[in-house]
């Protein structure tokens, strides 16, 4: 699978997103798609403490048991962890990194990651303490999450990824944030890739929501829209014109990026781990490109 850099560190096109593993499934299931995500071709995975509050780290470093230096780690902290367990300070910052290696059962952090901005801390401050951390080895690379372009610029070049919500569906990130990466070399690390399900294929106009699926969940009514699930009917289209699924659409098209780094999926079965690895395969043309824009965009 091709590489990508963030930082110093050499990543995988696509990533694995661990946030299913512990509430959604077991340390069980949590190997077996750890195990195919790296068999894929997979190297870089990405948690979060708050993740079934830590169980999602303590499943990672199960699955992960023999197999540690294959990957590069992700993790972040700064949401809640219980009462005074929160936030960006220089101390929790130590400590939260702590709980962190003790639960991942590993001796350093590939990339660590604000998860969200804390507005009562000041960044060199949250900054310095990271810093320190990756003198003293624990970090090889320091990253952000949910980070607006003003707030990268304020942390001065500090950070060597950002993580926020981007797909086909979601294009916020285009009109400041990759421009801001671009600029500044941040490499960009896309959430939610597939849109909440949108693109992965399982929902289509006319057809009831699969049991179980996102789509019965709060956001439903507000994500699975007749205008949404029209652009899904010609995305698809296309798709299958030029050979390929929804899926592997909305994956090559982040791919396609080039602030992206590493399109982060995640898996609750070996299948869905296996599929997601090899979706990045489909290297869309600048005309393909500007047919899906246009499909996207004229229904808007």
């Amino acid at each position: 699978m091709e590489r990508r850099r963030i930082g110093s560190l050499e990543v995988s096109v696509v990533g694995l997103g661990c946030n299913n593993f512990g509430w959604r499934i077991d340390k069980q299931a949590t190997k077996a798609v750890v195990d195919a995500a790296l068999d894929g071709g997979i190297n870089f995975l990405d948690t979060a403490d708050m993740y079934d509050t830590g169980k999602s780290e303590e499943f990672l470093a199960d699955a992960l048991r023999g197999r540690r230096n294959e990957v590069v780690l992700a993790t972040k902290f700064g949401f809640s962890m219980g009462e005074g367990k929160s936030g960006a300070s220089p101390a929790y910052v130590r400590q939260a990194l702590d709980a962190s290696l003790l639960r991942l059962g590993t001796d350093r952090i590939d990339l660590y990651q604000l998860h969200t901005p804390d507005p009562a801390t000041p960044i060199a401050d949250t900054l310095g303490a990271l810093k320190d951390l990756v003198k003293a080895g624990k970090i090889r690379e320091i990253g952000c999450s949910n980070f607006s372009a003003d707030q990268l610029r304020e942390a001065a070049g500090g950070f060597a990824s950002v993580q926020n919500e981007y797909s086909l569906f979601h294009r916020a990130p285009e009109a400041d944030v990759i421009p801001e990466c671009k600029r500044s070399g941040v490499a960009f690390i896309p959430y939610f890739p597939l849109a909440n399900g949108l693109l992965t294929g399982k929902y289509r106009k006319g057809q009831p929501l699969p049991e179980n699926s996102r789509g019965k969940d709060a956001f439903g009514p507000t994500v699975f829209t007749d205008r949404n699930l029209d652009i899904v009917e010609s995305l698809i289209r296309f798709s299958m014109l030029h050979g390929h699924s929804l899926l592997e659409l909305g994956v090559s098209w982040l791919a396609a990026q080039d602030t992206v780094a590493s399109v982060i999926a995640g898996a609750r079965t070996p299948d869905q781990a296996k599929t997601n690895a090899a979706a990045a395969a489909w290297h869309l043309s600048k005309a393909e490109l500007a047919e899906v824009d246009e499909i996207v965009m004229q229904a808007a």
